[in-house]
């Protein structure tokens, strides 16, 4: 397996989000313990022009405020909570001060299937979703800003060299119907 270099992360975001399909997400635990799993569904986010995204007309960063983050140069992770309990991981892409991100919405798990079905307290679907796989993962706020990237981090993106067969569906994101249009787009990418 080889650590995705940072470069990989500054495309823009659709084709990082469908490129992201296939590698796999790694987490090294305190305890030595390796989590990892295939990313098989992705979400793009289209910064300030797309309604759907956090950063939408936002055109700088403003301090304090959760989408800081996403000003920053792509291959950040930018993990926020939704429904005051389940934290969301995503990918930043593009160059400073775009605010675009890849939502990773599900994973096919690989190692640390015990540690994840005890976090899950369930045998099935352990990643089968956004909150999911953080919280099978321990994915939290704390690795907000963490850069993807680097062979320090506890939380990198690895390409396995898989031989998978690419089939990937688009489809209109998921739990976005607030943003009118936006949300019928074909931003979510499933590996079949």
């Amino acid at each position: 397996m080889s650590l995705i270099p940072a470069e990989f992360y500054l495309q823009d975001t659709l084709s990082a989000a469908r490129e992201l399909l296939g590698k796999v997400l790694i987490k090294y635990e305190d305890n030595n313990k390796i989590l990892a799993g295939i990313i098989i569904e992705t979400e793009a986010y289209l910064g300030i022009n797309d309604a759907a995204c956090h950063s939408f007309k936002i055109s700088a960063p403003k301090p304090g405020h959760r989408t800081e983050v996403m000003f920053r140069a792509g291959g950040c992770a930018y993990v926020y909570l939704i429904y005051g309990m389940y934290n969301c991981f995503n990918i930043v892409t593009r160059e400073a001060g775009v605010a675009e991100a890849v939502l990773i919405r599900a994973l096919e798990p690989l190692e640390g299937l015990d540690i994840m079905r005890e976090r899950r307290n369930n045998n099935k679907d352990l990643c089968g979703g956004p909150g999911k796989l953080c919280q099978a993962f321990n994915i939290t706020r704390k690795d907000n800003g963490v850069k993807l990237y680097s062979p320090e981090s506890k939380l990198q993106v690895h390409d396995k060299n898989l031989n998978l067969n690419k089939n990937i569906i688009a489809a209109p994101r998921i739990n976005v119907d607030y943003a009118g249009a936006d949300a019928l787009l074909n931003y979510r990418f499933i590996l079949e």
